[in-house]
């Protein structure tokens, strides 16, 4: 139980911050979170070793976001949250962020799997190259070119600027 809880205090922000980057939800984050540690103490005996624990622990979380997306009956693997205006940012310039920020994340869910996955945790989780190819079992180079590749699809689809 010891190594659990070691496995825990390593890999817990690590999981908080995968999940973070699917949901966008703090609540129901940390409650995935704890799910997910709560079926790896469960399943541990059936990790094989063939993959990094970090990675195993996120294949888990995942499995756990699909199943909760399934119960809410949601269509949509993202949510946009609302931008609070800061007191010096005039309320047509807030407007006019939160109108670019829909386009971005409407051109984001059009693209299509895995690149779609990896532009989201790259720009929402703020997961590193090498981590991304970890979490979906590929390697650093490939997830920088699926992310340059991604990016300029966006750019040809629009005038952001990354």
């Amino acid at each position: 139980m010891k190594d659990m809880e070691q496995i825990y205090k390593k890999y817990m922000p690590q999981v908080y911050k995968y999940l973070f980057s699917l949901c966008h939800d703090t609540q129901l984050t940390e409650e995935l979170t704890q799910e997910t540690f709560f079926q790896a103490v469960k399943s541990i005996e059936s990790f094989r070793g063939d993959c990094k624990l970090y990675v195993w622990l996120c294949q888990i979380a995942k499995h756990l976001w699909c199943r909760e997306l399934k119960q809410r009956g949601r269509e949509n693997h993202t949510e946009l949250t609302e931008d609070i205006p800061s007191p010096k940012q005039p309320p047509e310039s807030a407007a006019i962020q939160k109108m670019d920020t829909i386009q971005l994340y409407k051109l984001l869910h059009a693209l299509e799997e895995p690149m779609r996955e990896v532009m989201y945790l790259r720009l929402n989780g703020n997961f590193s190259f090498k981590e991304i190819g970890e979490i979906l079992g590929k390697d650093e180079n490939w997830a920088r070119v699926t992310f340059y590749r991604g990016k300029q699809k966006i750019r040809k689809e629009s005038q952001y600027e990354m």
